[in-house]
């Protein structure tokens, strides 16, 4: 029976270290191949080397709210301060229980107008509209019946004037530059569909006019540890991914699509609550089953500044919801694993997001309680399996910290001394526990999910630092 149990715990033991071995080797490639795109970025904005031209792309900036009250005046400030001329706004009120659309009327003096809404996508209906010109480019409110933000976001199509929509969270804000730079690879490409940009916290930013004008890293340590979570994460794959058009996810909080493709793929699927997430794998399969040229491009300069939960009940709802999410998008799209038809999206994009994003909770968990067990029935070289955890703790952080000085470098953001060491100190727990705790949280998931799919997943918001 022993022996039994040996070879079993022996077989996990294996695994998992390969595992842990692919990933950090994974992503090393990955933060390499970004850092070296970020100042090969940086360098062409020193040289002036850009698209410069007078060519606008119309956008609608779509900005689906529910209970958004405390935020959706400063994102729309930010909105009106981009530095980009043919755009319109459009604030889409799904049924909010708070002051979310009579703050957007009053700061903005909207007034109620008739408007006949298409619906090419179906979406809960409207309960009121409202509109207002007094500013640089149309603002519009759109109250509806509560339907999610999947559901949010087609009313905000079907509202939309132009042929390009770009999608942004309640809670965030645009850096003044942004909207120009997401839009230059449909420029210089007509074969793109779609352009996902970079999504950093603003907790502890100071933002004016559109501009960074103080960055320090947040008070709070979790929302600190996220800070470099999203760097290493937008870094890496993303960056990687794009070389071989193979990214199968645009932040919600941050995303630009061509309207009749979107349209013509059936819109955002109201029934996930990885809505951002499952529209760009749907993508892929309408593009590539219709055998419709297409590219779906990542964007590094373009930067979104978002608000991250401050407390760890917040974080473990927004990291349940994102894992659901996932779980929805893979399997409804599952015909595309170890399909030829899909080339390296299948074969690269699709499997990495199995093993390392949907699968890895079940694989880190269950190979750290494999560990555990090992020792207790004195089945393991201890010392080796610390100095193995220690080494693989370090280098993950250094590559951590690697992403997260890269992308503050690259943006001319100045850090304190102060900041500095918190990043090199956290960088170790957020990899160490900070990496785990979420581990279980997303484990954990899909128990009982079903009953709650169609909710917004409400987390505590604080006023955003807009001067």
């Amino acid at each position: 029976m022993r022996e039994w149990i040996q070879g079993i715990l022996w077989i996990v033991e294996c695994f998992f270290i390969l595992y842990m071995l692919g990933y950090a080797s994974f992503l090393f490639l990955s933060v390499t191949v970004g850092s070296s795109d970020l100042y090969a970025a940086k360098r062409r904005n020193l040289l002036k080397n850009e698209l410069a031209n007078d060519y606008y792309l119309p956008v609608s900036v779509i900005v689906p709210a529910h209970n958004e009250g405390i935020t959706i005046e400063a994102t729309i400030r930010s909105l009106l301060a981009l530095d980009y001329k043919l755009y319109e706004i459009i604030v889409v009120d799904d049924g909010s229980t708070d002051q979310t659309a009579q703050a957007v009327r009053e700061a903005f003096h909207m007034w109620p107008v008739n408007r006949p809404i298409q619906r090419r996508i179906p979406c809960r209906p409207e309960v009121a509209v409202f509109e207002t010109r007094a500013y640089k480019v149309p603002i519009t409110l759109v109250q509806k019946e509560n339907g999610g933000k999947a559901d949010a976001l087609n009313m905000g199509i079907n509202v939309s004037n132009y042929p390009y929509f770009l999608c942004i969270d309640a809670d965030s804000v645009l850096q003044y530059d942004s909207l120009e730079k997401i839009v230059r690879p449909v420029l210089e490409d007509s074969r793109v569909v779609a352009v996902g940009g970079t999504v950093r916290p603003c907790n502890g930013a100071t933002i004016q006019n559109g501009r960074v004008v103080r960055y320090r890293m947040p008070k709070g340590l979790l929302a600190s540890m996220q800070v470099l979570e999203y760097d290493r994460s937008f870094l890496a794959s993303r960056i990687l991914f794009d070389k071989f058009n193979g990214n199968i996810i645009i932040s919600g909080a941050f995303g630009l699509f061509r309207k009749s493709v979107v349209i013509a793929a059936g819109g955002y699927d109201p029934d996930t609550m990885g809505e951002d997430m499952e529209l760009v794998v749907k993508l892929h399969v309408f593009c590539r089953e219709n055998g419709h040229p297409y590219r779906i491009r990542y964007v590094t300069d373009a930067v979104c500044w978002t608000q991250v939960p401050e407390t760890l009940v917040d974080l473990c709802k927004q990291r349940r919801r994102w894992h659901i999410g996932l779980f929805q998008s893979m399997t409804k799209h599952r015909n595309i694993l170890a399909n030829p038809k899909y080339g390296a999206v299948s074969f690269i994009s699709y499997f990495y997001f199995l093993i390392y994003e949907l699968f890895s909770p079940y694989i880190e968990v269950l190979g750290l309680l494999a560990t555990l067990l090992a020792f207790l029935v004195d089945l393991i070289n201890l010392p080796f399996m610390i100095l193995f955890f220690a080494i693989y703790v370090v280098y993950t952080a250094v590559l951590s910290l690697t992403a997260f000085l890269a992308r503050v470098h690259t943006i001319d953001l100045r850090l304190t001394v102060g900041d500095v060491l918190k990043a090199v100190g956290l960088c170790v727990v957020e990899v160490s526990c900070l990496r785990f705790v979420m581990a279980w949280v997303r484990m954990t998931a899909l128990i009982g999910y079903r009953k709650k799919k169609h909710t917004w997943g409400q987390i505590q918001r604080h006023t955003i630092n807009v001067e």
